[in-house]
């Protein structure tokens, strides 16, 4: 596994992130394929001995059940000081007043229970997994700078949202001496890439490190397009995020994948990995196969006109992902 730097911090972390939202018992919370404890521990465990050290769950996730089953892996099959571990907050925790959103309220109580969840003191990287646009933005960034100085998180980051409200909270950051956002995790994949047009620009002049989520497309670009999984026929959301028109980007990247011998998530991952302002994209897996594509398409390097060819066809889409 090589490792690399989250942004212009010193923090070393593997070029890919595991993701964690498929793991969580399933009768908790609306993930009804997501993997329980004894499976996503297989998971979790090899992803450790292959070198993976970054691991991103949040606290909706499976109603917290992520963070729970996480947190009992590492204690069992890590060190804590090798393991850069990140969650985030914003989603519905409970119902009624101040049960989600970004309010010092909400933040406050918490990181406290995700803490409690993953078992452990602290997490690397403390993430707002939206932005929220009912509360001050100066309330949220210093209620998570204040997470940071005490000691509950040791870097903060952001995940999808526009470019504007990015670039205003690292500006009120700035401004005030507090803490700064390292990272930016967004909507990013051969099928979706109107983070280029401003977001990935924001991030490579700032030097925020980008952690991609849904790299392959909610693995669209796994499969045939026709093709159903059960995960695909119950996931309304992403159903949300792609059109008729990425058909032939999903077509190049099985004809590629044939061409070089490789499997169709190796190359939609190797493509991300081709562009030098991602720092590692989040895979998340329910198959150990899954994982080994992901852990080899870190060794694939795609030619000049192989990215000619999957970049093409794309056609612009309007704005998904922010909420």
């Amino acid at each position: 596994m090589d490792y690399v730097k989250l942004g212009s911090t010193g923090l070393e972390v593997s070029r890919i992130c595991l993701g964690c939202m498929s793991f969580g018992e399933p009768e908790r919370g609306n993930h009804p394929w997501s993997l329980g404890e004894d499976d996503a521990r297989v998971i979790i465990r090899r992803a450790l001995e292959a070198g993976i050290n970054f691991l991103d769950t949040a606290n909706v996730y499976s109603d917290g059940s992520s963070e729970e089953i996480v947190g009992r892996a590492l204690a069992d099959f890590s060190s804590r000081d090798e393991i850069v571990l990140a969650t985030k907050v914003h989603g519905r925790m409970r119902p009624g007043p101040n049960g989600g959103g970004l309010s010092r309220k909400a933040i406050m109580s918490e990181i406290d229970k995700s803490l409690t969840r993953l078992g452990t003191d602290y997490v690397d990287l403390y993430q707002i997994h939206r932005f929220d646009a009912t509360t001050p933005v100066e309330e949220t960034v210093e209620a998570l700078h204040d997470v940071v100085k005490s000691g509950k998180a040791r870097y903060i980051g952001a995940s999808s949202m526009y470019a504007w409200q990015f670039a205003k909270m690292l500006h009120v950051a700035g401004q005030n001496g507090w803490t700064r956002f390292v990272s930016m995790q967004d909507h990013y994949n051969l099928l979706y890439r109107e983070e280029e047009r401003e977001m990935l620009p924001l991030c490579r002049d700032e030097g925020i490190g980008v952690i991609p989520w849904s790299p392959l497309a909610r693995g669209r670009l796994t499969r045939d397009w026709d093709d159903v999984t059960e995960r695909s026929a119950l996931d309304e959301f992403g159903k949300q995020l792609y059109c008729e028109g990425d058909r032939p980007i999903v077509e190049r990247v099985a004809e590629i994948a044939a061409e070089r011998g490789l499997s169709r998530a190796q190359v939609g991952l190797a493509w991300l990995h081709s562009k030098s302002v991602v720092t590692a994209p989040i895979v998340g897996v329910t198959k150990l196969p899954q994982l080994e594509d992901a852990l080899a398409s870190v060794e694939v390097e795609l030619t000049a006109d192989e990215i000619e060819r999957l970049e093409t066809p794309y056609e612009p889409h309007a704005i998904a992902g922010h909420s």
